[in-house]
């Protein structure tokens, strides 16, 4: 179901696709999250916390942790001291690169 599927019809965003696609992609850093995991097969929080610079610990925690629970970023903890986490995209996650990209294209269009 499309945009055209939709014309002249009344509906309730959320029940769309497209409701929840922003419901999974949805708020402030996740699609910058999905970026940087885009660039990088693996990343670790601290090294995602720099780049993103004005997002809180708390913040991005959260953020990764629904982009998680929603199937799109793998968490791998490696049992050692101090303690090591990556952040991969999962199979699910990497569905979204072409549209990341059409996004990265139309901001060089349109800058």
């Amino acid at each position: 179901m499309g945009i055209s599927d939709l014309k002249g019809k009344e509906t309730v965003i959320q029940d769309t696709p497209f409701g929840y696609t922003m419901s999974v992609i949805g708020g402030k850093w996740k699609m910058a999250i999905l970026y940087l995991l885009s660039a990088k097969p693996s990343i670790r929080f601290n090294e995602m916390q720099r780049q993103l610079r004005a997002v809180t610990y708390k913040v991005l925690s959260a953020q990764l942790k629904e982009l998680e629970a929603d199937g799109l970023v793998k968490r791998v903890e490696y049992p050692q001291i101090p303690p090591k986490v990556e952040y991969s995209l999962t199979p699910k996650g990497q569905t979204l690169l072409p549209v990341l990209e059409q996004l990265c294209e139309w901001g060089a269009q349109n800058r």
